[in-house]
């Protein structure tokens, strides 16, 4: 009978996830940003429009309104850019990274054995960027789902093929 054993790890030994470099969005992602938030942005801005001509009171006071709005929209794009410029993701030997934040950063790991289905996405102004969205699903539900926006197309295909291939190996492995 084999003795069992519960020896501690010594954490200093671990690697460490934070050096692994990390690959970032394709720039051409932040003008998809853009193009999404000047059309929300429209639409804000319309409906704001439509509602101050209609009132009376709020009519006379436009410029608060022009003013609040223009405050909103930077405030959108300050955040959007920061979080743009935090995310990032890595394909390591056993695992995928993914990290995205601006308060409160997040930083995923999933293990390859846990992944159960890669899904790529290509949106209308994604097709026209070339860029795609890599879905990686594991069998934690939600909660360990990646979503990687703004990969080069050819560069997700090939991503989304390498995890595939690991999937069937370990697959066989299992059987």
């Amino acid at each position: 009978m084999q003795e069992f054993t519960n020896n501690t790890i010594d954490l200093g030994t671990l690697p460490k996830y934070e050096e692994t470099a990390l690959t970032t969005p394709d720039s051409k992602y932040w003008q998809i940003i853009v193009i999404n938030l000047l059309i929300f942005l429209f639409f804000i801005g319309a409906g704001l429009a439509v509602i101050t001509f209609i009132d009376e009171e709020m009519r006379t006071n436009w410029f608060i309104f022009l003013g609040a709005f223009l405050v909103f929209a930077a405030f959108l794009f300050l955040v959007f850019r920061t979080s743009f410029k935090r995310r990032g993701f890595a394909l390591r030997e056993k695992d995928v990274l993914y990290k995205s934040g601006i308060i409160a950063e997040t930083t995923t790991i999933v293990p390859l054995n846990r992944i159960q289905h890669v899904a790529l996405n290509e949106g209308f102004l994604s097709r026209m960027f070339k860029l795609g969205t890599l879905h990686i699903y594991t069998a934690g539900g939600s909660s360990g789902e990646i979503r990687i926006a703004g990969v080069p197309i050819e560069q997700a295909k090939a991503l989304k093929e390498a995890l595939v291939q690991r999937l069937v190996v370990n697959s066989a492995l299992e059987d």
